[in-house]
């Protein structure tokens, strides 16, 4: 065990699993106190269990850590003011916030149902709202605080039948580097991550994979699995809750079992200005030679195979 969080209380959301388990053992590892927050319920959302949460303080506690439990459903307002002051109660101070919990409920945009979308949205934006909005009123007072958020890679587009997650995901960037402007005058750092990992929500697609005889498919998302495991996610998380990553502040990572990105930050590339307003018929001449030109749509579809 190591000493860079010695005497620092950490609060991780969906730490019962996945990656939330290896973000909670490894922060305990290096000397934080953690408090397990897990409602124990599916990969969808579903059903409720104290298990989860229970297992994994009691390992830090086998370790000779310090963890407490918390089984309260992030996506009500009132979890993340409970789970501030189990903190404060607990152990007397709150220094760390990572924001992992999630779920999937995926569908094309054509076959999503009300609920999947607001599901999704409750869990992953609310429920990042929920515990930031609280741990900031510590964090102003004390002047210092550390927030990791979890993002998606999702949120680039890259995966299919997931607009619900997506918009969660990248909300969530939006989000981070708000948190990071308007609290960083208080000593207070705000970064996310966009987690490749096999978890149990990476099962679930090769599961449906194999239900629709995608073996192939399904064999590819257990190399990936086999290859980037969650537990591989936490030395980052680790480290940009410690002093040594005191000059990093609303950035977004990506990270993997074998690779870690820092992410650009949105830029304007391309542009034309005016002094007098925009016609359609001006934007139709600069447009197209200014700004857009060379752009493909990498999403148009294939053209039909000629018979």
């Amino acid at each position: 065990m190591g000493d860079r969080l010695k005497g620092r209380v950490a609060i991780v959301t969906g730490a019962g699993r996945g990656i939330g388990r290896g973000e909670a053992l490894a922060l305990a590892q290096e000397g934080a106190t953690v408090i397990i927050n897990d409602f124990g319920g599916s990969g969808a959302g579903e059903g409720a269990s104290k298990g989860p949460a229970e297992e994994v303080a009691d390992e830090i506690k086998a370790a000779g850590g310090q963890a407490a439990a918390n089984y309260d459903n992030i996506t009500l307002f009132e979890t993340g003011e409970k789970l501030v002051q189990q903190a404060i109660d607990a152990f007397g101070r709150l220094d760390i916030v990572v924001n992992n919990a999630g779920i999937l409920r995926d569908r094309m945009i054509f076959n999503m149902e009300e609920a999947d979308w607001d599901a999704v949205m409750a869990v992953h934006l609310k429920g990042h709202f929920s515990l930031t909005r609280h741990a900031c009123v510590v964090f102003r007072q004390q002047r210092s605080g550390v927030i990791v958020n979890t993002s998606s890679e999702a949120g680039l587009g890259q995966t299919p039948g997931q607009p619900n997650y997506a918009a969660a995901k990248e909300g969530i960037v939006g989000f981070t580097r708000s948190i990071a402007r308007d609290m960083g005058r208080y000593g207070v750092r705000c970064n996310a991550i966009r987690p490749q990992a096999g978890t149990r929500l990476t099962q679930t697609m090769v599961d449906a994979a194999l239900a629709r005889g995608q073996d192939a498919q399904a064999k590819m998302l257990e190399g990936f699995m086999a290859a980037n495991p969650p537990e591989a996610i936490a030395p980052l998380v680790v480290w940009l809750c410690t002093d040594e990553a005191a000059n990093v502040n609303g950035r977004t990572f990506l990270v993997t079992g074998t690779r870690i990105g820092l992410y650009s930050e949105p830029e304007i590339i391309a542009d034309v200005q005016s002094d007098h307003g925009w016609s359609v018929d001006e934007l139709s001449k600069l447009l197209p030679a200014q700004v857009t030109k060379g752009l493909v749509n990498p999403f148009a579809p294939k053209e039909e195979a000629k018979t």
